[in-house]
């Protein structure tokens, strides 16, 4: 089966497509694509998605699904929302 795996910065990103046998788990796919160390792969450190919807390494793939390789938050939701309901309040 063909399965894409992605990962994206704000401004581009990498896409690899590897071919896996039917059954084959995500962390088949992340191993398959070298985008991540296998010692962050074994340990883990790797956050996955499919199709947008967060999964893990133990999910099964189907045919043409896209892995999509998380990036870590750069600052908590909540707080970017505080910061720029600050910034609208203040006058020019």
């Amino acid at each position: 089966m063909r399965v894409e795996v992605v990962r994206a910065w704000p401004d581009r990103f990498e896409l690899v497509e590897v071919q896996l046998p039917d059954g084959a788990l995500v962390g088949d796919a992340v191993r398959a694509s070298g985008m991540v160390p296998a010692d962050d792969i074994a340990d883990r450190a790797v956050a996955v998605a499919i199709f947008g919807v967060v999964g893990g390494l133990h999910d099964v793939l189907r045919d043409g699904d896209r892995v999509e390789l998380l990036r870590p938050l750069l600052i908590d939701p909540k707080q970017a929302r505080r910061r720029r309901a600050k910034a609208a309040r203040k006058p020019d």
